[in-house]
């Protein structure tokens, strides 16, 4: 299962029937320890998926319902059709691991989970990997190029597959990204009688999880990444101003930034790197440059951001309440540094880059209405001038930081 939103309406507390979610592994109803295998027996009703369902045995008295296709937009109806029984979930190994346990306490408020090994740690057990020092990425209903983020020399990294061609693409992925030496090794059916780990091969089962021990280039963690590392027409926060830009923001786990006239969309790119949960909007007008932040946060391991191709600030209605916004384009369209200010939640941040005379007259108006604060940033490289070496200057920016209070 993915993480994906649970439905907005829920079973109210007060009839929300009685659920126990049982982990189930490759080994069946002969890996249940008897605490899971109670709640089975006792169940009126057993939920779950064909795979799930099918490792249970014949005598089992309950009705089994297999989980309708969508599931989500099923999953209250599906309940309230079966309020005032008792029902299990049979789910697959730790329901609360990348699990429907999460969906389904979203969804009721109150469920009884027994859990079973997962899969990482069955793997990490067949390969002597510490739990927490390992990394872990889903493949499963989600984009494979969150694999990028966590690329780095000497890293362990296990990929919960979608499927049988899942260690395949792994293998590309990894050969394009510059660590097609990477050690790789496929565990399938853990916990099964026909458990198999070993190296990448034809015919791989479906149920699988790929494990990688990183060989390549390391890319750092802190904001400011070499502007290189972006596809660009030049439309980009330059790499020193893009690190203070950052610190600016501030990025927090959890929160949701609004990158406006993102251009190649490296601040929204570098906030989602700063924490696997945080989330990002980058608004753009051009629809070169929305595809080409598309193609930038899937290289860099942040698929998850969204792109919005619209000028604001009308392209900004409907989008949810920002924490933090950057305007790093666009400063002058009429009303749009109000519109972000307006959409502030509580203690967010604006920080808005300006680089020509009428977006910094903007700016300096907008800062004697809200307060806050101006900073001039001037920076020079280095380049050759003949045979010796000058100072080039950059343009330089007028950047307006300020926090709305309430």
């Amino acid at each position: 299962m993915s993480e994906a939103p649970v439905p907005e309406v829920t079973v109210p507390e007060d009839t929300a029937p009685e659920v126990t979610v049982v982990g189930i592994g490759a080994d069946g109803w002969d890996g249940l320890a008897a605490p899971a295998r109670e709640a089975f027996r006792d169940a009126e009703v057993v939920m779950g998926g064909a795979r799930q369902l099918g490792l249970l045995p014949d005598g089992l008295a309950a009705e089994r319902v297999p989980w309708p296709s969508p599931m989500l937009p099923a999953l209250p109806g599906l309940f309230e059709a079966h309020r005032g029984r008792r029902i299990a979930v049979a789910a697959s190994g730790d329901p609360l691991f990348y699990g429907v346990g999460s969906t389904l306490v979203g969804l009721l408020g109150r469920v009884r989970v027994l859990p079973h090994p997962s899969s990482v740690s069955l793997a990490c057990a067949r390969l002597g990997w510490p739990v927490e020092d390992t990394e872990v990425v889903s493949a499963v209903g989600r984009p494979l190029a969150a694999l990028n983020a966590v690329l780095a020399p000497g890293r362990r990294v296990l990929v919960l597959s979608a499927g049988a061609g899942t260690p395949a693409r792994v293998a590309a992925l990894l050969e394009e990204r510059g660590y097609g030496g990477s050690g790789l090794t496929v565990l399938e059916r853990l916990g099964a009688p026909d458990e198999r780990v070993g190296p990448l091969r034809d015919g791989v089962d479906a149920l699988n999880i790929v494990a990688v021990r990183c060989r390549g280039e390391g890319v750092s963690l802190v904001p400011g990444l070499p502007d290189a590392a972006y596809d660009h027409d030049g439309q980009l926060t330059k790499r020193e101003v893009r690190a203070i830009t950052l610190a600016r923001l501030g990025p927090v786990p959890g929160e949701l930034l609004w990158d406006v006239g993102a251009g190649a969309g490296s601040v929204a790119v570098e906030w989602m790197r700063a924490h696997r949960s945080c989330r990002a909007v980058a608004v753009e007008r051009d629809p070169g440059r929305a595809a080409r932040i598309e193609a930038n946060a899937a290289s860099h391991g942040v698929p998850g951001l969204r792109v919005v191709t619209g000028a604001a600030p009308a392209a900004l209605g409907g989008l949810p309440p920002p924490d933090a916004v950057f305007v790093g384009g666009g400063a002058t369209a009429p009303g749009l540094l109000d519109a972000c200010w307006d959409a502030l939640r509580p203690g967010g941040r604006l920080v808005v880059n300006a680089v020509t005379v009428e977006s910094e007259q903007v700016v300096a108006e907008a800062r004697g209405r809200l307060g806050g604060e101006l900073t001039r940033i001037a920076i020079s490289r280095a380049a050759p001038v003949g045979g010796f070496t000058g100072w080039r200057p950059m343009m330089p920016v007028t950047q307006w930081t300020a926090v709305r209070e309430e």
